[in-house]
């Protein structure tokens, strides 16, 4: 048996990012875990967690461009050259819970499989759906391995207020996914 702390935190906001991203840090140390994947709109929160995890590769997820409006990407410019600058990796691409599948049910008006897969994870939040789907995300872009646990970090709107300990998988692999630890949520 092992025994880890968990941290649940009473509030969903962006208050939050500090602590999630110091829980994460102590336990990415603990665990000897390299590789940190981190979900960021405007860059905010990446460039945080690149700063917090200098001796790690992090892996800053955006939103696909045209999710606000179409052809907006809402990663600032400042943001992403200095994250880029402070050594991050970003990936902007589709969606791993909301491609093709959207676009059904916005034209016909019935859900499909990857939205299903998204609302059944909100059951643990938004913050642990976000998690997942970047860490599939990041893995099909090939800029993390499948073969090493990582920490997977995301949030509820703004900020991060949850950090999993995840064995990542492919999309089409997505059942091999594997969550190991619950680092700290939104209770």
């Amino acid at each position: 048996m092992m025994e880890i702390r968990s941290a649940y935190f009473l509030e969903s906001d962006s208050t939050n990012t500090e602590k999630t991203l110091e829980v994460a840090k102590k336990r990415a140390g603990e665990l000897g875990i390299k590789t940190i994947v981190v979900a960021s709109t405007s860059g905010e929160t990446g460039l945080k967690a690149v700063k917090a995890f200098a001796n790690h590769e992090v892996v800053v997820v955006t939103h696909t461009t045209g999710l606000l409006a179409p052809d907006i990407q809402e990663l600032t410019p400042q943001n992403r050259a200095k994250i880029l600058e402070e050594g991050g990796i970003i990936l902007t691409a589709t969606h791993a819970f909301g491609g093709v599948g959207r676009a059904v049910r916005r034209k016909l008006n019935t859900y499909q499989v990857d939205e299903i897969i998204a609302h059944t994870l909100r059951i643990f939040g938004q913050g642990t759906k976000v998690a997942c789907e970047i860490a599939l995300m990041a893995a099909d872009a090939g800029l993390i391995r499948t073969d090493e646990e990582i920490i997977s970090i995301g949030g509820t709107a703004r900020g991060a207020d949850t950090a999993l300990v995840v064995k990542p998988a492919h999309t089409h692999d997505f059942f091999e996914l594997r969550i190991k630890e619950v680092l700290c949520k939104p209770r």
